[in-house]
């Protein structure tokens, strides 16, 4: 996952795989679109601890693993070591020889410089080359979202919202702009099932939620997560697990030879 802003965040490898390995378990459907061949090269961006872009290796393509984090690279090496990984920014990279398909999951959202992000991605295809994504769309955790930042202005604190999530017609017309024909594009509800039970939210904070909660002094964010699930609990959370109210977006766009 490359981080929305300059910072170097340290992310738990560990918890991210233990925890919260619905992430990768659910990109194993965008793999479907991708629809990788021996033949080629593909790009895994953001590709975390590194379990899709193993994934995409079985079918037989050469396939790089680019991720902004040590941690989550330092995993992914240890775990898939006859993969390729290199650490660089998802807006800034290149490499000598072109890919026949960037694919990425869960990663965009984090990033708010698209443009650069896309730019980056076209330049890494070869004509012809196609970009297969997953991200958060628009609405994506807006409960959750609405909910810390009532709970912060209660308190006189201003949350700053760290993710970028699109409309269908927005990231189309981005796609567009850096030379992209979008050839698939849809945007969908995914009610998704936290892991550790009723500890799922505050664990969910824990590790995606840190820019957010970013002005509550250290001592203070207990009893804000306690607020928030408050306010939360008689929507999202269902028989004893917490249901985030996650939208996805997922798009297939292909690199025109014009460009």
């Amino acid at each position: 996952m490359a981080p929305s802003s300059d910072a170097e965040p340290e992310w738990d490898s560990s918890a991210y795989d233990d925890a919260h390995s619905f992430v990768y378990e659910y990109g194993a459907d965008v793999l479907d679109l991708l629809e990788p061949t021996p033949d080629e090269r593909v790009l895994d961006l953001g590709c975390g601890t590194g379990h899709l872009t193993g994934q995409v290796a079985e079918a037989g393509p050469a396939v790089v693993g680019l991720d902004r984090s040590p941690e989550m690279l330092a995993t992914a090496r240890e775990t898939y070591p006859d993969c390729a990984f290199v650490r660089a920014d998802a807006r800034e990279f290149a490499f000598a020889e072109p890919f026949d398909a960037v694919f990425s999951n869960a990663a965009l959202h984090w990033i708010r410089d698209q443009d650069a992000v896309l730019e980056s991605v076209a330049d890494a295809l070869g004509p012809g080359g196609r970009f297969v994504a997953e991200l958060g769309g628009t609405g994506n955790v807006a409960a959750i979202v609405d909910a810390v930042e009532a709970e912060l202005e209660r308190r006189g604190y201003v949350a700053e919202n760290p993710w970028y999530f699109p409309s269908v017609g927005e990231y189309a017309s981005r796609l567009e702009a850096h030379g992209f024909e979008v050839r698939y594009a849809r945007l969908f509800d995914r009610p998704t099932e936290l892991d550790a039970g009723a500890e799922g939210l505050a664990a969910w904070l824990e590790l995606f939620g840190d820019d957010l909660l970013a002005a509550v002094p250290d001592d203070e964010r207990g009893s804000v997560v306690a607020a928030v699930e408050n306010d939360l609990r008689e929507d999202l959370f269902v028989d004893g697990t917490w249901v985030a109210d996650y939208r996805r977006l997922r798009v297939v766009a292909v690199r025109s030879d014009g460009r």
